[in-house]
């Protein structure tokens, strides 16, 4: 007896295309794949928002990237307790188990969860400051970067700061792991920061040396 599929038929007819066009075509490389393992230069965190599309910006291929995403392409600090960390667990794997030699944080234009953030700081989303909401746990990370907002500025202008903010709240998140900062300072690992304008096409990388986000 053959069972319905639970997919949608526009997901099972795009798999079944997938699969005759484009795996069948490359049947070998995809065993490779699983043969040799994953080999990815780049770890990419980047957020859920199914606008962000990461492989498509840069044009990369199966096996080509690690990639984690959350809400609002955040990292925490460092925590070593018994609770559950997933981002830490993927930076963790990537960084001593994969050993990838660039660690990418890609922020983005109309971040709902960096809308949140602000608006939760801003004292108009009283149901995220709750204690058994977990988007407002997660995204009290970014409050330092709220804190370093100018006073001055319209709101779409403090937001879009305040997107480039959690980009840097990130990465410097990432340098409170003391096995990430040893690879850093051993250059076997370099951290990029990045925000995209989703409707521009555009990508901008976070500049040390200038303070500033400055065009790829």
């Amino acid at each position: 007896m053959k069972h319905a599929s639970p997919l949608p038929n526009h997901l099972a007819e795009r798999y079944r295309s997938w699969r005759r066009h484009a795996f069948l075509n490359r049947s070998h490389y995809y065993e490779a794949l699983v043969a040799e393992g994953q080999h990815p230069r780049e770890m990419i965190i980047s957020c859920c928002d199914s606008r962000v599309h990461v492989t498509q910006i840069f044009q990369a291929d199966t096996g080509e990237m690690f990639i984690h995403r959350n809400v609002a392409a955040l990292v925490p600090p460092c925590e070593a307790n018994d609770q559950h960390h997933g981002t830490s667990a993927a930076v963790e794997y990537a960084v001593r188990v994969l050993k990838v030699e660039r660690l990418i944080v890609l922020g983005h234009s109309s971040c709902g969860g960096v809308e949140g953030c602000y608006d939760m700081c801003e004292g108009s989303a009283p149901d995220l400051l709750e204690s058994g909401s977990f988007i407002g746990r997660w995204i009290d990370i970014l409050k330092p970067g709220y804190d370093r907002l100018p006073a001055a500025g319209s709101r779409q202008e403090r937001l879009t700061l305040l997107e480039k903010q959690g980009v840097i709240v990130s990465l410097e998140n990432l340098m409170t792991f003391p096995w990430l900062a040893e690879a850093v300072e051993a250059g076997n690992l370099q951290l990029i920061g990045l925000w995209t304008d989703i409707a521009a096409g555009k990508l901008e990388w976070w500049s040390p040396r200038e303070q500033a986000f400055v065009p790829v």
